[in-house]
């Protein structure tokens, strides 16, 4: 049952967000950026946790759960290490996920040779 509820959340979230894509003049990359802000704005005002407990993976896979990762990241280092905590915070929780991201794509670039597009 949780994997089919993962998926049904995780879908839906996608789902909106291509609505966002076809039926606004956003591009992409602002949608991207619009996902991870509202993320961190749930987390802030502690609604996206127990939405993340209930769904699992649906809802900390996508973009609004790293938006979440960053903003656990900024309270803990801010509370432990004051205003440095701000910029070094989020950072610090999301770094095995970025560094994850590198690595594989890379790698996928070793593999695949990837070309300009024309």
């Amino acid at each position: 049952m949780d994997y089919i509820k993962a998926f049904l959340v995780g879908g839906v979230i996608c789902a909106l967000a291509q609505i966002l894509m076809d039926k606004t003049k956003m591009m992409p990359g602002r949608i991207m950026v619009t996902l991870v802000c509202t993320g961190v704005v749930l987390g802030a005002i502690g609604i996206y946790q127990p939405f993340a407990e209930w769904a699992g993976a649906g809802a900390t896979v996508p973009l609004l759960g790293f938006g979440n990762l960053l903003w656990k990241g900024v309270s803990k280092a801010l509370a432990e290490e004051g205003v440095l905590g701000i910029f070094k915070g989020g950072l610090t929780s999301a770094s095995g996920g970025i560094a994850a991201a590198l690595v594989f794509s890379y790698l996928a670039a070793l593999i695949f040779e990837p070309k300009m597009k024309k």
